[in-house]
């Protein structure tokens, strides 16, 4: 059985580790996930916000029972510093729902999980209300999941918009169980001129920060240890 159970919140961002995986779904709590199994480790992609994460970091616990939890994915910069497809592995995690915090060892800064798409205004107020580096929508509600089940948590994200990238308005293309309506999101851009170039660079720091994010868990040392360590 895998070790180590990686939550993501969209199959492209983890597409790179999970190519040569076995894909296999399972139900859980009423909810279909769709698992890929590796040889240490089993990713899911259990969409984007808070409640999709914990659903399938819930799911990931029951079905493989990991010893860790490793959430991953895109994250969007707070500082100017950090720049698209740089890698960010924070030293704590904050829930900005109750301001619950969550140590790891061996990082450094600190991610702030929001309950929605931060605008370039509201990364200025985040970073200054939290003392942050960066913000994503997973890791608090994945960080609270392994600390339920007394289990070891990490986190590895990757940086896809800069701290003054204007993201589009996606919220509303978000469904309930945190999928992203594809479709329906390129409908609504392809009538509207004026956000196809933020759109076209929203697409390329996406599939730079994944390529990033792939190369690192896969390739660099620290990461190794991190998915690899507990399992000797």
């Amino acid at each position: 059985m895998p070790k180590i159970a990686i939550i993501a919140a969209l199959e492209r961002e983890v597409s790179g580790l999970t190519r040569n995986s076995r894909r296999i779904q399972h139900s859980h709590s009423g909810g279909l996930f769709t698992f890929f199994e590796l040889e240490n480790s089993v990713v899911v992609a259990g969409g984007i916000g808070l409640e999709a994460a914990r659903r399938a970091a819930e799911a990931a616990v029951a079905i493989y029972n990991p010893i860790a939890l490793h959430s991953v994915g895109f994250t969007g910069a707070l500082q100017p510093n950090l720049r698209v497809g740089d890698i960010f592995t924070p030293a704590l995690v904050v829930d900005s729902r109750d301001g619950s915090r969550t140590s790891i060892d061996h990082g450094e800064g600190t991610l702030l999980s929001y309950t929605h798409i931060a605008s370039a205004q509201q990364k200025a107020a985040l970073a200054q209300a939290y003392a942050a580096q960066a913000v994503d929508m997973e890791a608090a509600a994945v960080a609270a999941a392994a600390r339920a089940h007394g289990i070891d948590f990490r986190a590895t994200k990757v940086i896809s918009d800069g701290f003054d990238f204007e993201m589009p308005d996606l919220s509303s293309f978000i469904d309930a169980q945190g999928r992203f309506r594809g479709v329906s999101f390129a409908m609504h851009i392809a009538l509207r001129p004026w956000l196809w170039l933020r759109t076209a660079t929203l697409a390329r720091n996406g599939n730079k920060a994944a390529k990033a994010l792939t190369g690192y868990l896969s390739g660099h040392p620290v990461a190794r240890d991190a998915l690899q360590s507990k399992t000797r």
